[in-house]
């Protein structure tokens, strides 16, 4: 594997982070780091909090306790909306697209809430309108190629594939050019040579400039494909590092890989 270059300066930070229901810690005092740059995954055994904090961080769930920073800013309690405009984008484990409208309207309605376009814009089709729908096209154009989707663009995106429509999906959240891109289950009830293909397209993002958290079960995906791994188990962090050392830490093989790392990748 070719690892991505990164600067070794963490661009979010998780502090503390807390989350419990009806008296249940879901999330227990979770501290991580994301790298500019860099392709890092989360794994740990099912109900191990991972998704409750990616809820949280992206302020779907904004009730927790704890700090959230992007580069060096408090994003912590802000609502989804407020947080994506800071530059965290997400996808999630179930699929949101529309099946009835084009793959490349599926795309350009992912920028749509980041043009700077007033209300009248689109109305009385101003030269500001003009110009940022062409360019709009034109980066979903590109967006969805460098996906594998360039050939589809004017199919319904009901005629794709499931692990397709991830890719779509991927595309979407990439229209708004975020700072960090966090993706939850990308890979999951996607058959073997399309997620290598989605592997292959975040590489290539990456090197792009594009910085990935990825939440997944796919352990081969992740060792294969990350240059940082974090371990959590029952809502905290149980280790980080390189894949290298993750698989041969005897807490992760006791904890997740069922003691034995190497049928796990």
């Amino acid at each position: 594997m070719s690892e991505p270059e990164t600067n070794g300066v963490a661009m979010l930070k998780v502090r503390n982070l807390r989350r419990s229901f009806a008296g249940v810690h879901a999330v227990d005092g979770l501290d991580f780091e994301v790298r500019r740059g860099s392709i890092t995954g989360v794994i740990g055994p099912n109900g191990c909090g991972k998704t409750t904090s990616v809820n949280c961080i992206t302020g779907f769930d904004p009730r927790y306790s704890g700090e959230v920073e992007l580069e060096g800013r408090s994003i912590a309690h802000m609502g989804a909306d407020s947080v994506a405009r800071t530059g965290v984008m997400r996808t999630f484990q179930a699929i949101r697209v529309f099946d009835d409208y084009s793959v490349l309207q599926n795309a350009l309605i992912g920028h749509q809430s980041f043009d700077g376009l007033a209300w009248w814009d689109p109305v009385i089709r101003t030269r500001k309108f003009r110009d940022t729908e062409e360019a709009s096209r034109d980066k979903a154009r590109s967006l969805l190629k460098a996906v594998g989707l360039g050939a589809k663009l004017d199919h319904s995106a009901g005629t794709l594939s499931y692990g397709q429509k991830k890719l779509l999906a991927l595309a979407t959240t990439l229209m708004s050019d975020p700072q960090l891109v966090i993706l939850d289950e990308p890979v999951a009830g996607v058959n073997p040579t399309l997620t290598g293909e989605i592997a292959e397209v975040l590489r290539g993002l990456n090197r792009s400039g594009a910085s990935f958290l990825i939440i997944e079960h796919n352990i081969q995906f992740i060792m294969e494909l990350c240059d940082e791994v974090i371990v959590m188990d029952r809502g905290r962090r149980l280790t980080s590092g390189a894949p290298s050392i993750i698989q041969r830490d005897p807490r992760v093989i006791e904890a997740y890989l069922g003691g034995n790392a190497h049928a796990h990748g």
